[in-house]
C-alpha cells in the first residue's frame, strides 16, 4: 500500500465513524466550525489580562501561524489536492465547503500554531491545548473535509513555526518596545491595575 491509498484509507476509517456514530456528529461540527471563536475568545482573554508573558505567548502565536500559513502556501504550490468530498465517493459530507486545494488544512496550522504556543508558555496546560488542536484536526477529516495528510502536514509545519518563534521573539528588543509603547495608550483608555511586568 502506497502513501496516497494509506492517506485514503486512514481518511475512510475516521470519517465513516461519523456514520457509524452519528450522535457524534454534532459535536465534531462544532468542533470543525466553531471552535475558531473559542480560539479567538482565549486569545483575547490572555491578551486583557494585561500580563507581559501572556501577550508575548499571544505575539509569538500569531507570528508563528503567519509563518506557518506563508509556507502552507507554499507547500500548497508544491502539491495540490481538493477535498476528499470532491474526489471520493460516499463521503460523510457534514458541513459545506467551497472545491479548492485543502492541502494542507489551514484551520490544523491555525489551531496548532496557537495552541503548541500555549503549551510553550504554559506547560501546565499543555496537554490539554494539544488535545484540543489535535481534535480540531481530527474534526476536519471527520466532517469530510481533509485528508489525514492535509491535517498532519499543518500541524507538523505549525509546530515547527512555533517553536522557532517561541525562542525567538522573546528575545526581540523591538517586540518589547512596541509592547511598552502599546501598553502605554492602552493605561489611558483601559486604566486598572497595571500587571503588564508580571509574570
Amino acid at each position: 500500500m502506497n502513501l496516497s491509498q494509506m492517506n485514503v484509507e486512514l481518511f475512510r476509517l475516521i470519517n465513516d465513524f461519523g456514520k457509524e456514530h452519528t450522535y457524534l456528529n454534532s459535536t465534531f461540527i462544532f468542533i470543525a466550525e466553531y471552535m475558531v471563536f473559542v480560539l479567538g475568545l482565549m486569545a483575547l482573554i490572555f491578551w486583557f489580562t494585561r500580563r507581559r508573558e501572556n501577550r508575548i505567548m499571544i505575539i509569538s502565536a500569531a507570528i508563528a501561524f503567519i509563518a506557518a500559513e506563508m509556507i502552507g502556501k507554499i507547500a500548497g504550490k508544491l502539491h495540490s489536492n481538493y477535498q476528499p468530498f470532491a474526489e471520493l465517493s460516499n463521503v460523510n459530507k457534514l458541513i459545506e465547503k467551497a472545491v479548492d486545494n485543502s492541502f494542507p488544512s489551514d484551520h490544523t496550522i491555525l489551531f496548532f500554531a496557537f495552541c503548541t504556543t500555549f503549551c510553550i508558555y504554559q506547560k501546565r496546560w499543555g496537554f490539554t491545548w494539544i488535545i484540543i488542536a489535535l481534535f480540531v484536526g481530527i474534526s476536519r477529516i471527520w466532517v469530510g473535509v481533509h485528508y489525514p495528510a492535509d491535517v498532519l502536514t499543518g500541524a507538523l509545519i505549525s509546530i515547527v513555526s512555533a517553536f522557532i518563534v517561541s525562542f525567538i521573539v522573546p528575545r526581540l528588543e523591538f517586540i518589547e518596545k512596541l509592547l511598552s509603547l502599546y501598553e502605554k495608550g492602552e493605561k489611558h483608555i483601559l486604566p486598572g491595575r497595571d500587571k503588564s511586568r508580571e509574570l
